[in-house]
């Protein structure tokens, strides 16, 4: 029979620390400011105005953004590498083709071995 004692000691501290964290005290909430004056309607539509064409530094008026150019002389010589490399690919390729089905032992297109005399 497993000791009553691990059982009882989780659920100590389970009350514990739940009881720690309850009585932790409650965030503030922010102050309401009662004394601060309504903004009539033309104050209100100034400071919209302000806000949407704010520009604190001035940056965005001079800035060119600057367009890397396509880099058409990497590309030509990648195409040209392509176009030297094609011919020698296809080359190997068939002749990799040829060789594997020369050595096709489950095919009707095999060698003719010793066991078929």
């Amino acid at each position: 029979m497993p000791s009553p004692s691990l059982p009882r000691l989780v659920l100590v501290l389970a009350l514990v620390w739940g009881g720690a964290v309850l009585a932790q005290p409650q965030r503030r909430q922010p102050q309401e400011f009662q004394n601060r004056k309504e903004l009539t309607q033309a104050e209100k539509d100034a400071a919209k105005a302000r806000a949407m064409g704010n520009n604190l530094n001035g940056y965005g008026k001079d800035v060119q953004i600057k367009e890397t150019p396509i880099p058409w002389m990497a590309i030509g010589l990648v195409g040209i590498v392509f176009l030297v490399a094609t011919p020698f690919a296809i080359r190997a390729y068939r002749g990799t083709v040829r060789d594997m089905s020369d050595t096709n032992t489950f095919g009707a297109r095999g060698n003719a071995t010793e066991d078929e005399a």
